[in-house]
């Protein structure tokens, strides 16, 4: 395989080592590394997003990482246009851009390109959230099928953000979100990515991140919450999605103990690993799937 031709993707759950593989990938096909996780692209979140750290980078060039304010507002659009670039650049330099994240909307915007489905009216986006609270997820889904059948298999009955997403859509454009992306195109051949997914053990995932959360408040995520909470960010931002920033903010309200902020940290973490997990089941079904005992012979065989 000559990877040097090729667009490599790295994905995995949250605390599954992706960024370390990447760096030790990086030394055998002369690559330079792209962030493709939403919240570490944010300057002032290091500690939460579990942003790579620079000593760490072993004289591999990193991108697009802790280079967005807070207060903007930054899409996978944003984030396409930026890779578009960096990509082309690392291709001139004869080098191979390897994509390391979490965001899996960031891979699937790059593998089959972005979708352009006009903005949903506020007040049609908040009336379809109400109804959500008011009906719960399994009734909702029902409503969604019936307005929408071309979801029946393609969304998961548990997924609430991707039923809402799929209901305002069909609601408000009479188009089926499928049709949509359907019609989407990539500027990318599928033949130039190769695409690689850690496939975490749950339990040891589960302990890894036990372990990141308590070091996350050792290593400064009380002071990031303090300084993020002088910014005065708009409650509409993504970045308020950040694991870390509520938690922090009740015990600096004195509403909960440490221990206890410690452990929900951890507790949101899993979940959203699980989502993370339960997406690339859905989407990654092409991707090469590693578990992390199998890492170092890939390596090798390079």
């Amino acid at each position: 395989m000559d990877f040097k031709s090729k667009i490599i993707l790295i994905s995995g759950p949250t605390a599954s080592g992706k960024s370390s593989f990447a760096i030790k990938l990086a030394k055998k096909v002369n690559g330079e590394i792209i962030n493709a996780d939403s919240m570490q692209v944010y300057k002032q979140l290091k500690v939460l997003s579990a942003r790579p750290d620079q000593k760490k980078y072993q004289k591999i060039r990193h991108h697009l990482y802790g280079f967005q304010d807070v207060k903007k507002n930054f899409s996978t659009g944003n984030w396409l246009k930026l890779v578009y670039k960096k990509i082309e650049e690392i291709k001139k330099r004869k080098k191979t851009p390897i994509l390391v994240g979490g965001t899996g909307l960031y891979f699937k915007a790059l593998t089959d390109g972005l979708v352009k489905i006009p903005s949903t009216p506020i007040k049609i986006r908040n009336q379809i959230r109400l109804m959500h609270s008011k009906v719960g997820q399994d009734k909702f889904y029902n409503k969604l099928l019936k307005l929408d059948p071309d979801s029946k298999n393609k969304i998961n009955p548990t997924d609430p953000h991707r039923s809402i997403r799929a209901y305002e859509v069909k609601l408000y454009t009479k188009k089926s979100i499928h049709e949509w992306y359907k019609n989407t195109k990539s500027n990318f051949q599928k033949s130039d990515f190769y695409k690689i997914y850690i496939d975490f053990p749950r339990l040891e995932l589960i302990e890894k991140i036990i372990l990141r959360s308590k070091e996350m408040i050792k290593n400064g995520a009380i002071k990031e919450v303090k300084n993020f909470i002088k910014l005065k960010v708009k409650k509409d931002k993504s970045v308020n999605k950040a694991i870390g920033i509520n938690e922090i903010r009740q015990y600096l309200n004195n509403e909960k103990e440490l221990e206890d902020i410690i452990e929900n940290i951890s507790i949101k973490t899993r979940q959203y690993a699980k989502r993370q997990s339960t997406w690339a089941r859905g989407n990654m079904n092409t991707w090469l799937k590693l578990k992390p005992k199998e890492l170092n012979n890939f390596l090798k065989k390079i």
